[in-house]
């Protein structure tokens, strides 16, 4: 007897992802397990950086009395170029946390609220306790953490370890935002992730995209949002793909998000 296969259900709402090329699953996953489809719109991909200056500036950064990583990313490249030290890291959040804790780190430091403001909160980085910071990241990673540390009078050594390589947006997931029910989700944890896709968005797709209620990872991202034309914009607890998710579903935890 034939049996037809199974047919999986049509989402019930869409969630829009700038995560980097190859960096959506787990938003996928969240969204899926309250009734989403996702559209994936990388704007960049991830590369890493391997060269003799790169090396350098790491094993410097590594050598500081405590080490920020700002992404899970940074810390996989940076375990890539050299073993990672016994040494005390502070991770922007709980994924980054996990990355150090894979790649052989004992002593993480997170913040509460896992942001810029949050790492700036950690004891480790009070002008007090800190001499020497470094900063494991990527060019324009975290734009407001180092002159934050230098204006404490902390000499910040910092080391790009990859680089966010631009890419097209896929024809495909345009027209998928095209077709989306409407209003599509925003998960917003990078505002130049958001400046690079919406200047690369025809018309009437970005038209389709204003119309998002975006889930912004920080009061900081909420207010980029704002000030791009969003009118719903609401904040998440965490960058974590749950948290967005959980914010875009309502406290009372509905399977299609409130407006």
């Amino acid at each position: 007897m034939h049996v037809a296969p199974m047919q999986s259900p049509t989402p019930r709402w869409t969630l829009v992802s700038l995560r980097p090329r190859g960096g959506h699953d787990s938003l996928r996953r969240a969204a899926a397990r309250h009734g989403g489809g996702l559209v994936a719109l990388s704007p960049w991909q991830l590369q890493d950086r391997d060269d003799a200056a790169s090396r350098t500036a790491l094993q410097r950064a590594l050598s500081a009395d405590a080490v920020v990583f700002t992404s899970p990313a940074a810390v996989r490249a940076a375990a890539r170029l050299q073993a990672l030290p016994a040494m005390v890291a502070c991770a922007v959040g709980s994924g980054t946390a996990a990355a150090l804790r894979r790649a052989g780190v004992a002593e993480v430091r997170v913040p509460g609220r896992m942001d810029t403001e949050g790492l700036l909160n950690l004891p480790e980085l009070a002008a007090s306790a800190a001499g020497r910071i470094g900063l494991v990241t990527a060019p324009g990673g975290r734009g407001a953490l180092q002159p934050a540390l230098e204006q404490r009078g902390i000499e910040v050594l910092r080391a790009d370890v990859y680089e966010r390589v631009p890419v097209a947006l896929p024809r495909r997931a345009v027209d998928a935002l095209r077709d989306a029910p409407r209003p599509p989700v925003l998960a917003l944890t990078s505002g130049e992730a958001l400046q690079q896709v919406m200047g690369q968005l025809p018309a009437d797709a970005l038209d389709a995209l204003r119309t998002a209620t975006v889930i912004a990872a920080s009061e900081r991202l909420a207010a980029i949002a704002r000030e791009a034309g969003f009118e719903r914009v609401r904040i998440a607890r965490s960058p974590r793909p749950a948290d967005l998710v959980a914010a875009a579903c309502g406290p009372d935890g509905g399977r299609v998000p409130v407006a």
